[in-house]
């Protein structure tokens, strides 16, 4: 039992270590997480945390991938509806067949969380399409889509 509890506080200790470390634009893994939690709303409220922590493990950009999560689902608001039944954040196609159709359903929204920054890591990043710019043409068919991008990044980044 002591071993047991000599384990768990060196993983807190950990934890608290990581959540101090600087990850991005001078934040640590709490502020970091803070902000993002400040823009996300209704059904994804609270994700922050999630956010930051696989954007760090994945090497995307957590402000960008918000922006787009905020976009795509109109989570600023009130959550789509595939976002609420089927845990689709990023407008994702693919098996799963949300509701039948061609977009893409998880068990539970952490894990169509982590399916979206893995998407993102594997499709978008790994080729240098960074910026809502340079992913644009391939993420969505809409021209304005990287000007919304964008202004939602700015928000976030306002936060």
């Amino acid at each position: 039992k002591l071993e047991e509890q000599k384990r768990l506080e060196e993983e807190e200790r950990r934890r608290q270590e990581e959540l101090s470390r600087v990850v991005y634009d001078g934040l640590t893994m709490e502020e970091l997480s803070n902000k993002l939690n400040r823009t996300l709303n209704s059904t994804i409220s609270g994700k922050g945390e999630l956010f930051a922590k696989l954007s760090v493990d994945y090497g995307v950009d957590p402000y960008l991938s918000v922006a787009i999560v905020m976009l795509e689902t109109g989570c600023k608001w009130d959550c789509s509806n595939l976002l609420k039944t089927c845990n689709n954040v990023g407008g994702m196609k693919g098996a799963g067949g949300c509701g039948g159709g061609e977009y893409a359903a998880f068990p539970s929204l952490d894990e169509g969380i982590e399916a979206y920054m893995s998407n993102l890591n594997r499709n978008y990043f790994a080729y240098g399409l960074t910026t809502p710019e340079a992913m644009g043409p391939k993420y969505a068919a809409s021209p304005t889509w990287a000007e919304q991008v964008r202004s939602y990044m700015n928000q976030i980044e306002a936060n």
